[in-house]
């Protein structure tokens, strides 16, 4: 004879098996498991709507502050990128600069002349 009772204490409902354990062939951790589903249902079917409506949307808000942590450790690290490539960019143009002034100081081309002198 397999009977069950329900108990209430604190808005929280519990079922006590009065059934002989020995006789059913299961274990303590099944057993164990059977009641934490049971009272994790229990507790599913205490929320009323209102609470419901309100952890769903904290769960909406943890999840949208979880994807912008996201999006700004991406943002972040593409800013380092940029920066990185940047400062290889500002030697780079160093080094372009220094070797056109010297191409321009040894060219006869580029010579400085008096113009005003030409000119009159």
């Amino acid at each position: 004879m397999d009977q069950t009772e329900s108990a209430e204490e604190d808005g929280v409902f519990t079922t006590i098996s009065l059934a002989d354990d020995s006789d059913s062939g299961s274990t303590v951790s099944d057993s164990k498991l059977d009641c934490e589903q049971v009272m994790m249902n229990a507790d599913m079917e205490v929320i009323d709507p209102e609470n419901q409506v309100e952890l769903e949307e904290k769960t909406r808000l943890i999840n949208q502050v979880l994807e912008l942590q996201h999006t700004l450790e991406e943002l972040s690290a593409r800013v380092d990128a940029v920066k990185e490539e940047n400062l290889k960019l500002k030697s780079e143009n160093q080094v372009l600069g220094q070797y056109i002034e010297n191409l321009m100081s040894a060219s006869s081309v580029f010579q400085t002349t008096d113009t005003k002198s030409k000119r009159k």
